[in-house]
This record gives C-alpha cells, sequence and structure tokens, in this order.
C-alpha cells in the first residue's frame, strides 16, 4: 500500500481496534525478543494494527502476526453458551524500541 492511500487513523479509531495487551508469563518471555501482545478487535487487519500500535506508542512496527481464539462452549447457571471469539495480535518492534506497559497512555 502506498503513502497516498493510507489515511491516518483517528485516537478514537487507534482505540477500538487494540483492546488491552496481554500480560502473561509467555509474553513477558516474547517481549525480550521484542514482541508484544495485544487483544485486538475482530475485525481489525494487520496493517491497521500496526497504524494504532505506532500512533499510540510512538514506536516502529515491524511485522504483525494475528490469530483468533475461538470461544469456548461453557455452562452458564447450567444453561449451554458459548464464551466470544478473541483476536490476538503479536507486535514485533524495530531493534532497540519497546513499549512499557506499566506507565499509562498519555
Amino acid at each position: 500500500m502506498t503513502a497516498a492511500l493510507k489515511k491516518p487513523l483517528s485516537r478514537e479509531a487507534m482505540y477500538t481496534i487494540i483492546r488491552s495487551p496481554l500480560i502473561t508469563e509467555k509474553m513477558t518471555l516474547l517481549s525480550e525478543q521484542n514482541q508484544f501482545g495485544f487483544k485486538v478487535s475482530l475485525d481489525a487487519t494487520k496493517p491497521q494494527i500496526a497504524a494504532a500500535i505506532e500512533g499510540l506508542f510512538n514506536v516502529k512496527v515491524v511485522k504483525v502476526n494475528t490469530l483468533v481464539v475461538k470461544g469456548k462452549t461453557k455452562r452458564f447457571k447450567g444453561r449451554p453458551g458459548v464464551r466470544s471469539d478473541v483476536k490476538k495480535a503479536i507486535v514485533t518492534l524495530a531493534p532497540g524500541q519497546s513499549i512499557d506497559f506499566t506507565t499509562g497512555l498519555a
């Protein structure tokens, strides 16, 4: 995609694409390799995810890998139900860049 065709995302659109960071043992180990995990919107594309991360955290994204975790079938108060599907994105940053989740976004 050329730079002329990409329109910038609004801050609101960035927050709708990026739902929350994934803070687990596995993601903590991946952060040593400059990879960070996020829960994202089910309809978000890889270029949109990259643009949102770059806009929110002021970093350079090299690669985005996504996966959709299908919702489990569970019982709620004795009745069968299904949890919602969740889309995860694993974002690889340029060397020397990092995201600190302990500080809030400005």
